[in-house]
């Protein structure tokens, strides 16, 4: 963590966002907010991320309010994994990640990650979507990921950023966004309002 005054909080505990943010010198505190991430009926990939990511920035504003925090930007995200139209949250159990890898090995699916940033006066939400290419992943292989304990806790069932970036053929977008957090949207957005300040 840096000496210098946070610039923002960010509303999670992911250890991989607070990494990413880090690498591009943010200086940040983390809040730690405890949100609903079912799916709604129907609800469209597109439309859930950015309903999540707005809801976790949503609740840190809350928590930020509540506790008289020095009022900064609150930044939410969310990550979602999409094959053939349907989201695919974190795995239950060994069957159930297998079952997801299965369903990724020699295809291509989407990524979707939503940003919100958020403050007393606004609103800004980014949505970054990126293409990503697995190739054919055996039975064995399969067998020894699970193992490693990777798959745990990860959407889709696969972690680009370990283990899992042995079975990525391809990307087509944003690596950062795949991992949890899409840099080149937070930037924007932290431009954007430090311009709004700058105006006021």
């Amino acid at each position: 963590m840096s000496l210098n005054s946070p610039r923002l909080y960010l509303a999670s505990q992911s250890p991989r966002r607070a990494e990413l943010l880090a690498q591009i010198g943010v200086d940040f505190e983390r809040l730690s907010v405890d949100t609903d991430e079912t799916v709604l009926a129907g609800e469209a990939p597109e439309t859930y991320v950015q309903r999540v990511a707005n809801t976790k920035a949503q609740a840190g504003l809350a928590l930020v309010q509540q506790q008289g925090l020095n009022p900064l930007p609150v930044l939410g995200a969310d990550t979602a994994v999409i094959i053939a139209g349907q989201i695919m949250g974190k795995p239950r159990d060994r069957d159930h990640a297998l079952d997801m890898l299965r369903q990724l090995s020699g295809k291509t699916h989407q990524v979707i990650s939503a940003i919100c940033l958020c403050g007393q006066q606004y609103q800004h939400v980014a949505l970054n979507i990126t293409e990503v290419s697995f190739r054919e992943i055996a039975a064995a292989e399969l067998e020894q990921y699970w193992h490693s304990g990777e798959p745990l806790g990860k959407a889709g069932a696969y972690a680009i950023q370990g283990l899992g970036a042995v079975f990525v053929e391809k990307i087509y977008g944003s690596y950062s966004a795949v991992v949890g957090l899409p840099l080149l949207e937070t930037q924007q957005l932290l431009q954007k309002i430090e311009q709004m300040a700058s105006n006021e």
